[in-house]
């Protein structure tokens, strides 16, 4: 690869994930303390990332991959993506912000599947060169976090409360998504690889991946990771919240000590497929949910702050061993014919369907809780996170009873 493609296409995911980065960490905060939305309001809002997962694939198999060149959907997907992060930045009330939302959701989902698709187009060997550029992705999450909470102070409660601070992510995260827009034209030409070709909508959605489930191993994993998706929801939907409610100084610069620990595991993922099989590396992550839990339902912005930092530095377990994980297991079993279908099925069952469910329970346990709120935050914060840990702890033990490691399984670990 060319020095300065891969120059380019470092700089567009670093804005890729900026961009995600600058708005959607603070989102909760802004919802409960900008806006006074309810918990089913915040949960609706939280929702539209779960509707753009399950109606990205339609914008990818039926336009992107058929008729027009990756790099121009994605520049006309930020353009516009731009012009509504503006109208979410304006918006006085959920009513008003929650189609702008919406919208943003469903046109970004998809760009997540491009950026990919650029790079891959760009690459000799995706398996060594993908992976440092990449990590810029990551790195424009970490500094979007870091500008909000050291460099503007946005996130400052008592800052946030006089100036309505918050709002300026919206802004920022406008300009960013303007920028690349305009960048995206100038990537590498992408041109559709099945022009002209049919496509049925269950491959688009990786429906005829469907078969797999016949495989009861397989069948235990699909359903364990839509029902491990139902905390991780919690933790999108009221992490920075809790952190703000209870004083942590900095929550969303010290949340991105999730995606550095996210980095450090992933180096770790293929020793411990080798050392422990996929169904221990696998339970690590679930395991390591419950825990995160418990850490935050116990901890607090005092002497026990340590606990709440280590939640938070849990989170590379937590996405590594069981995604990354669950993607590399999808692989193996899926075989040839059914490689990006069975991909296409996990990520509808995850952040689709799983995240969909979690963002409402979790609205649900917010409001069932809300009259403690009043009394203790404390309180209330430790009821909330002591469910998704209990349902974590429960999903590990079922997959830890159910699920049998194969003959196939522990070959590919």
């Amino acid at each position: 690869m060319k020095p300065t493609i891969r120059v380019q296409l470092s700089f567009m995911m670093f804005l890729e994930f900026f961009i995600w980065g600058a708005w959607f960490v603070t989102l909760g905060t802004f919802l409960a303390k900008n806006l006074n939305a309810t918990e089913f309001e915040k949960a609706n809002v939280f929702s539209t990332q779960s509707w753009g997962a399950i109606i990205a694939p339609f914008i990818i198999g039926l336009i992107a991959d058929r008729f027009f060149n990756a790099e121009k959907i994605l520049g006309i997907l930020h353009l516009i993506g731009a012009a509504l992060m503006y109208m979410m930045f304006k918006s006085e009330n959920t009513a008003v912000f929650y189609p702008y939302v919406l919208s943003y959701m469903i046109l970004y989902m998809p760009t997540l599947a491009l950026v990919n698709s650029v790079s891959f187009r760009q690459m000799q060997n995706p398996e060594k060169e993908f992976p440092s550029i990449r990590i810029f992705g990551t790195i424009g999450w970490i500094l979007a976090g870091v500008i909000i909470s050291y460099v503007f102070h946005w996130d400052n409660e008592q800052n946030n409360t006089t100036n309505d601070t918050l709002r300026n992510t919206f802004l920022m995260a406008s300009i960013a998504s303007l920028v690349l827009g305009l960048f995206s034209f100038t990537l590498p030409k992408t041109p559709p690889k099945k022009a002209g070709q049919g496509a049925s909508i269950s491959q688009i959605l990786g429906l005829d991946a469907l078969r797999l489930l016949k495989d009861k191993n397989f069948l235990v994993f699909f359903i364990s990771s839509i029902l491990i998706c139902i905390p991780l929801a919690f933790y999108y939907a009221n992490a920075n919240v809790f952190l703000t409610d209870v004083g942590l100084e900095n929550p969303t610069a010290k949340m991105a000590i999730g995606q550095v620990s996210e980095v450090l595991f992933l180096l770790l993922i293929p020793f411990l497929f080798k050392r422990f099989g996929f169904k221990n590396t696998i339970l690590i992550g679930m395991l390591a949910w419950a825990v995160r839990y418990l850490l935050f339902a116990y901890g607090n912005a005092g002497e026990l702050s340590f606990m709440l930092i280590l939640g938070i530095a849990l989170h590379g377990i937590c996405y590594d061993f069981f995604f990354v994980s669950g993607q590399i297991y999808t692989d193996a079993k899926a075989g040839e014919r059914y490689k990006s279908s069975a991909q296409g099925l996990i990520t509808l069952a995850t952040y689709g369907i799983g995240q969909l469910i979690g963002f409402w329970v979790a609205g649900y346990i917010g409001n069932k809780y809300k009259d403690l709120a009043s009394i203790s935050i404390g309180d209330f914060w430790q009821h909330v996170w002591l469910v998704p840990a209990g349902i974590a702890a429960i999903v590990c033990f079922l997959f830890a009873v159910i699920f049998r490691n194969d003959k196939k399984t522990t070959t590919n670990a």
